[in-house]
């Protein structure tokens, strides 16, 4: 089975600094194979045949905190959540070609309560949009993501779950590289 796992807060403003080579070599050492990284924000493609998501997800944690000191919370995809992602992305209205490095999807750890989103939604200042379907927020920021109030901090506190936001191309980047 093919999985991508997308950590939460690496090689940001110099914190949590983890080469992607290292972390490469640390997948395999927990005996993935097929291990693919892409960018320096923690974004790893792997194979394995064993274990569930939740097991491979808590197996990376702890191997991230025993190697380099601190907690990197980590969250995981099938390579076909990727491409439902990838298909059902809600913005019809909005040109994908032009409008590219302005679609964020937000990955969840796990599916946020019904009133927490709610409470998430009234934050939403138009023109951004914002589209939560399962463990993913779909978002539309138009004067880019560093302006928006709907940061992943803003998100995890909104829903008590872990987030971490990836751009467009890197989604389509992330799938490509498991085929």
């Amino acid at each position: 089975m093919q999985y991508i796992s997308i950590l939460r807060g690496i090689n940001v403003s110099g914190q949590k600094k983890i080469k992607m080579a290292d972390l490469k070599s640390l997948y395999e050492e927990l005996g993935f194979n097929n291990v693919v990284t892409y960018i320096q924000s923690g974004n790893i493609i792997f194979s394995n045949s064993d274990g569930a998501e939740v097991d491979l997800k808590f197996q990376i944690e702890k191997a991230i905190e025993r190697k380099y000191k601190f907690f990197v919370p980590v969250v995981i995809r099938r390579k076909y959540e990727i491409l439902d992602v990838i298909n059902n992305i809600p913005f019809e209205n909005i040109d994908l070609g032009q409008n590219e490095a302005k679609v964020f999807v937000t990955f969840l750890s796990e599916k946020p309560l019904k009133p927490r989103i709610g409470e998430l939604m009234r934050h939403v200042n138009p023109p951004e949009e914002m589209v939560i379907c399962n463990k993913e927020i779909y978002l539309y920021c138009p004067d880019g993501y560093g302006k928006t109030k709907l940061s992943n901090v803003f998100i995890e506190r909104k829903l008590d779950v872990v987030a971490t936001t990836r751009n467009w191309k890197t989604i389509k980047k992330l799938y490509t590289l498991c085929t």
